[in-house]
């Protein structure tokens, strides 16, 4: 449940609200699921570096102050706010034309994306905008994620056969690799092997352990017992520990926002969108109250807390949301003793980070992307709605065909089109009373009527410009049809909320020619909200206030009476 406040109204800030209120028992249970979502977590960040294209060290410092600040300013107990793989495909997709992959310019430049969107979240925070990510469809969305999943399988399909990929696009990447394929290091062919399959063995088997983990300490293990760089097995080397320099990204300009500007906007919808559906599936599956808008402060808290520590964009993660409730968390508690496990292994463990063989690191991407693809979700979709499944489909197409910025733009039409769709090709139909007094429905077809001499039209949908024409044709079929010879049409306005100028005026000729032909318009079921529009457009004076009724069947009273 979401708990939304008026609009206008000065936002008010309530600090630490999903730690509260903290119990010894509660706080024991949140910091064991915290240290175990860390150890899940850390191989995950690992692969989304990778896919942002920023230096290893990046992924664990989206598990620090990240963390801390969402835990500040969110309302969400569930919510886990880091390093995505949606999020990271977006900023590589924007970056990577304007620097090297993971030099100091490029980490500069995520770190700017990042606080950009954390502007942009503030932004939407101030104006009350969290229900904008009502307005990303689900359906959009699982194909979306899909199309990015297989980008990002096909990018890391090199690194898995230790190939040096050179393409940047994604169907010019799959056809390099597969001329290439000749060349292939067959040493990191079958460790890659071995860790997909061993992971996704371990996950069927024993879902409670992490098996990510165990993967890469046995690949480390192994890489620093025998030596795997000099027979060829490409590693990570020498990585920097110790906790993040806090700063200003370095050296970015006014220029350098500007054309990151569409990456954050993008970056923006997939936060909003993604954070506000996997914060409201625990906050119902636990009967807790979220603040949408309080939210969003944390996000952008979050994300300005990514840029000033080095590191790149932040959200609301499903996947690792997952994860720390199966683990017990119930509280942001879980996630402040996440941040304090990676801040220790930062400190003390980092130097065996070194020995990791990037096949390693590419196989644990691959299977984050795979666990992207939704292919039962998207067969669920198509038995229930063949039509959305088609726009999903779509979607995922366009992602690895045209890139991740044109795929999340597509999502965001493409959903806006099918609400725009639904108003203007509503439901509508001819009323006929049935039996004990019950109304059905039947379609509004030329020869349709309720009784003789009286149509009783229902609309589905609020006047607008879009579907004004579709409401006065339908209308003019039934009157005119030679079949029948209505005195009054009268309409169902139940679902008409609102009526805009462009639908008053061809109200005002509908009326005109229907009592050209003998035939009164009525209008009855008007709601409140619609009857300040009906006087505002005079509507009320045109067809007259004894044609105007709050109840249907006042209406058909009112006939039975002539």
């Amino acid at each position: 449940m979401a708990d939304r406040s008026e609009f206008g109204k000065p936002p008010r800030l309530a600090l630490f609200s999903a730690l509260r209120p903290l119990t010894r028992a509660g706080l024991l249970r949140d910091a064991a699921a915290g240290i175990q979502l860390a150890a899940m977590d850390i191989p995950q960040v690992l692969g989304y570096t990778s896919i942002a294209g920023t230096p290893p060290i990046t992924g664990f410092y989206t598990l620090l102050l990240p963390l801390v600040a969402f835990a500040i300013f969110g309302s969400s107990r569930y919510l886990v706010v880091a390093a995505d793989s949606a999020t990271a495909a977006i900023l590589a997709g924007g970056v990577s034309p304007l620097a090297a992959i993971a030099s100091p310019r490029y980490v500069a430049l995520a770190g700017l994306v990042a606080l950009l969107t954390a502007g942009m979240l503030l932004g939407a925070r101030l104006l009350r905008l969290g229900f904008l990510a009502d307005f990303l469809s689900r359906t959009v969305l699982v194909g979306f994620l899909t199309g990015v999943g297989f980008q990002v399988a096909i990018a890391v399909l090199g690194e898995m056969l230790g190939l040096d990929v050179h393409a940047h696009r994604t169907v010019p990447q799959l056809l390099e690799v597969a001329r290439r394929l000749p060349e292939a290091n067959l040493d990191c062919f079958y460790l890659a092997a071995a860790v997909v399959f061993g992971v996704l063995l371990l996950d069927r088997l024993a879902p409670r352990i992490p098996a990510p983990l165990i993967a890469i300490a046995a690949a480390m293990a192994a890489s620093a017992q025998w030596n795997f760089a000099a027979h060829g097995v490409a590693v990570l080397g020498p990585i920097a520990g110790g906790l993040p320099r806090l700063g200003w990204p370095a050296g970015v300009t006014w220029k350098d926002a500007l054309d990151l500007l569409p990456v954050a906007a993008s970056c923006l919808v997939m936060i909003m969108a993604q954070s506000a559906a996997a914060a409201r599936i625990y906050a119902l599956r636990h009967h807790q109250t979220i603040n949408e808008d309080a939210d969003l402060a944390g996000l952008s808290a979050a994300n300005a807390a990514a840029a000033l520590s080095g590191t790149f964009v932040v959200n609301g993660s499903l996947t690792q949301t997952a994860m720390a409730e199966s683990n017990g968390a119930r509280s942001q508690a879980a996630h402040l003793t996440t941040a304090l496990t990676v801040a220790l292994v930062l400190l003390f463990f980092t130097r065996l980070i070194a020995y990791l063989p990037k096949c390693v690191l590419g196989a644990i991407v691959f299977l984050v992307a795979i666990r992207m693809v939704h292919i039962k979700l998207l067969w669920s979709i198509r038995r229930e709605s063949p039509g959305e499944y088609w726009l999903a489909v779509f979607t995922a197409a366009v992602v690895p065909a045209l890139g991740v910025e044109p795929g999340i733009v597509l999502a965001m039409v493409l959903s806006l089109l099918r609400i725009v769709a639904h108003s203007y090709h509503p439901h509508s139909a001819v009323l006929i009373e049935g039996p004990g007094g019950l109304w059905q429905l039947t379609p509004a077809v030329p020869g349709a009527e309720t009784e003789p001499g009286l149509i009783v039209y229902r609309f589905g949908a609020p006047l607008f410009y879009a579907n004004a024409a579709r409401f006065s044709d339908e209308i003019r079929a039934l009157a005119e049809s030679p079949r029948v010879k209505p005195r009054w049409v009268v309409v169902d306005a139940g679902a008409i909320a609102r009526i805009d100028y462009t639908a008053a005026r061809v109200v005002r000729e509908l009326y005109e020619d229907l009592k050209q032909h003998g035939v009164a318009l009525v209008f009855a079921h008007v709601q409140s909200d619609l009857k300040p529009d009906l006087e505002r457009h005079q509507l009320t004076d045109l067809l007259g206030p004894d044609l105007i009724f709050d109840r249907l069947h006042d209406a058909v009273v009112a006939y039975h009476r002539l």
